[in-house]
């Protein structure tokens, strides 16, 4: 009987327990939080029961989605963060939101974003990822924090240094020539010798190609499996991206979170076999690395290495998995909108595509460019510069206060996340000026640093030790597809064209980017 007694009373102190706990959770905390920011002049939208912000963040987002702009305006803000848009002109640079019922404060001011993303003091970490990103990105570098990150780091930076990448013009140029000679064909069979494309989804299938090629070699069949099956999860993670999410949910056996998992599975085996037929069959033809000169094959080329495990530099298969999901991701879905973007950008500025291919024309000639030719392409690369500031793939950073710790003149407690909305710190007129708004390539004619009022407002591929490290790999590619599309064609936007930019975790265009390409040459 007293056991009995003692049984209950453990069950009743554990269900208080947990009732205290989700009381201070979703009600103590976002109240306790609210006034003392309030106390600091940093105010925002109140605080809803278990949604927070996630509601208006929804409503705000269906009504500007319903809205098409002017083909020739830049000022996209409205229509893609409306919530921003509206937060900004009612609380100032700096607001607090709610992500459900995580607190996010908004900052907008350059000097403040270097000094969270820059993390020199390891007080700002990477913000937990929702379940369905995570699928898609396992716990690669883009994830990992701590010493898994400086050991993830060790293992891929040598894949990403510019003389690997210069071998890998080589398969960029082959898989573009392949796709232009598509569009050649396709072309010159039309009785008007010209052809509508949607340059959106031939990007998404081109750099599906390269980034196979590039990472696997002889394995990109298998590579390209992958790519759908993370094109699906993509797509999912989208779609949940601003729901209300309850911790633990995911394990739930729901018909949307099995889905998920099998196509978590069938990533996952299909790379497992890519990374085991590597082992199993060393290529003594590779100068470089016995397993070949793709990205995976000079990842595991270090991994394998004898300096490599004399310092420790290693990896187990689930998380040389979780590398190979990250290069797909940030291999093919970043690059592709870049691509997309720029081609609805010159096709608007005419003359910056006859100057363009003028350059092109007379740097390289008409042959495939090298890499040497490549990097002589100084307008080709401004405009690629405009054209990330202008339409970011990733348009918000976040990152969470690890403890409590001081960002400017601001208090911030631990576990509040920091938002840095990169579409609007790259449009804001007190950055950029009063054209911020307008597609001008020539403020980068004298690098990125002294294109705007401070050195760190392009944060496309981010700042400090967490930038992009495919940032070379992807300006490469993408001047090698602008460089021989300028070499073949002029384009202009079909009138079927709509200007609805959206965010699907990247921007893109809503409703693809339709282009009449016309042959210089039969």
């Amino acid at each position: 009987m007293l056991m009995d007694m003692l049984w209950v009373t453990l069950i009743v102190l554990a269900l208080l327990s947990g009732i205290w706990k989700l009381f201070q959770n979703l009600v103590w905390r976002p109240h306790a939080l609210t006034r003392w920011f309030e106390k600091q002049g940093i105010t925002g939208p109140s605080y809803t029961f278990i949604s927070g912000s996630l509601k208006e963040i929804q409503g705000l987002k269906k009504l500007a989605n319903e809205k098409v702009l002017d083909t020739h305006s830049h000022d996209i803000i409205p229509r893609v963060m409306p919530h921003y848009y509206k937060w900004f002109s009612l609380h100032g640079d700096m607001f607090l939101y709610w992500f459900g019922t995580r607190p996010r404060v908004c900052i907008t001011e350059p000097e403040l974003a270097k000094e969270v993303l820059s993390n020199k003091s390891g007080f700002y970490t990477k913000a937990k990822a929702r379940p369905s990103l995570a699928a898609i990105l396992g716990k690669g570098l883009v994830l990992v924090e701590g010493d898994d990150w400086v050991r993830h780091r060790k293992v891929v930076n040598p894949a990403f240094h510019m003389e690997k990448l210069k071998v890998m013009t080589k398969t960029m140029a082959a898989c573009t020539l392949s796709k232009l000679d598509q569009w050649q064909e396709q072309a010159i069979q039309t009785k008007e010798k010209y052809k509508e494309i949607d340059m959106s989804e031939e990007f998404q299938q081109l750099t599906a190609d390269v980034i196979s090629q590039t990472a696997f070699g002889s394995s990109f069949i298998e590579g390209k499996e992958v790519f759908e099956v993370q094109k699906e999860l993509l797509q999912r993670a989208a779609a949940s991206s601003n729901n209300i999410f309850i911790p633990g949910s995911q394990y739930i056996p729901t018909r949307w979170n099995v889905q998920t998992w099998k196509l978590n599975r069938r990533a996952k085996n299909t790379l497992k076999r890519i990374i085991e037929s590597k082992l199993n069959s060393e290529d003594e033809r590779h100068s470089d690395s016995r397993y070949g000169d793709d990205l995976l094959g000079l990842l595991l080329g270090t991994l394998m290495a004898e300096s490599g495990r004399k310092q420790g530099i290693q990896l187990d298969m689930d998380e040389i998995i979780d590398e190979c999901k990250t290069f797909f991701f940030a291999g093919h879905e970043t690059t592709s909108h870049l691509l997309t973007w720029t081609m609805f950008a010159l096709s608007l500025h005419s003359e910056w595509q006859e100057s363009l291919r003028e350059e092109v024309l007379r740097e390289c000639g008409t042959e495939i460019p090298d890499s040497d030719k490549l990097s002589k392409l100084k307008l080709v690369n401004m405009v690629l510069l405009e054209t990330l500031r202008l339409y970011p793939p990733a348009i918000l950073l976040t990152r969470m206060a690890s403890r409590d710790t001081k960002l400017g003149d601001v208090s911030i407690p631990k576990d509040s996340e920091i938002a840095i909305p990169v579409l609007m710190i790259q449009r804001s007129k007190k950055f950029w000026g009063e054209d911020a708004n307008e597609f001008k390539p020539k403020r980068f004619a004298d690098g990125i640093a002294r294109a705007a009022k401070h050195p760190n407002a392009l944060l496309a591929f981010s700042v400090g030790p967490r930038a992009c490290i495919g940032q070379n790999f992807a300006m490469m590619e993408a001047k090698m597809v602008v460089a021989m599309i300028l070499q073949r064609f002029t384009f202009t936007l079909s009138p079927q064209y709509q200007h609805a930019p959206v965010e699907k975790l990247t921007l893109q265009p809503q409703f693809g980017l339709p282009i009449f390409l016309q042959p210089l040459r039969e």
